[in-house]
């Protein structure tokens, strides 16, 4: 009998030893994949030839990375027009002007080909439903999102899954300074980066589920979407329309009153009664 129970007892110790090391394993296998590929996980960097749009996500770091990477690709005829966002930092000044500013110092670009989209979008999801309809109403084919480079991923799924797969978007990155996919545990920078997106990634999956489309008729603008060439005839216009008002008031002020003689009158009728 004890022979028996000793047999027992080694062949459960066997599993539970065997069952530790497979649990040991994986762990150990886990904590390898996250700290190699985890980080190559949320990048998604598309290769192309040519593409009429490129959309420049809100977000841009104090280098304009975004803007070289968009001047480059126009100097190179590999897009043919440039989307601008730009969320409302403060009263009625958007980032959206500050990046076309900055975009047009840089030389030799076709103010036509550059347009604004002002928003108040607080997340990639909301950018997306402010950029399609318009896109669509374009006809848009494939449509190039230039964000950051941990967030690559997570915009080019957000922007397809609502699309419908017209257009199609592809994604890519401007310079990064801080996020490194290959060790992104590297820096404290990059260490943040990566909770971040991992944790938005996962949400945006929550949030798709089960989500209709967007169509052309969803279109919802804070502001109308135009060029730069016709964001200055617009203001053009409204500039001439206000000429004769003001014109109007200028000579108002600077021609002499008459003066109010009915005071006047009023008191010399009195004394010739008397």
């Amino acid at each position: 009998m004890l022979l028996k129970k000793d047999k027992r007892i080694k062949k459960t110790s066997k599993k539970f030893f065997g069952f530790a090391i497979a649990v040991a394993f994986l762990l150990v296998l886990c904590f390898y994949l996250i700290m190699t590929c985890s980080g190559k996980w949320l990048v998604q960097l598309d290769e192309f030839k040519h593409v009429k749009w490129v959309v420049l996500l809100d977000g841009q770091g104090q280098d304009m990375e975004r803007n070289d990477m968009a001047a480059k690709l126009l100097r190179e005829h590999r897009v043919d027009s440039v989307l601008i966002l730009g969320r409302r930092i403060y009263r009625d000044h958007y980032n959206t002007d500050y990046y076309a500013e900055d975009l047009m110092k840089q030389g030799n670009i076709d103010s036509s080909t550059v347009f604004l989209a002002r928003h108040n979008d607080a997340s990639t999801i909301e950018e997306a439903y402010t950029i399609i309809p318009w896109l669509k109403k374009r006809n848009a084919d494939t449509v190039l999102l230039v964000t950051a480079t941990a967030a690559t991923k997570r915009a080019a799924r957000i922007f397809n899954s609502l699309a419908g797969g017209k257009p199609h978007f592809i994604a890519t990155d401007g310079v990064s300074d801080y996020f490194v996919p290959d060790a992104w545990y590297s820096n404290r920078e990059s260490m943040k980066i990566w909770a971040k997106e991992w944790g938005a990634l996962l949400l945006s999956h929550f949030d798709l589920w089960n989500i209709d489309t967007v169509g052309v008729a969803d279109s919802v603008y804070l502001a109308p979407i135009r060029s730069l060439t016709e964001e200055r005839k617009v203001d053009f216009i409204d500039l001439q329309k206000m000429l004769p008002s003001v014109k109007r008031k200028i000579d108002t002020l600077s021609t002499p009153q008459p003066a109010d003689t009915t005071t006047t009158q009023s008191k010399d009728t009195t004394t010739t009664a008397k």
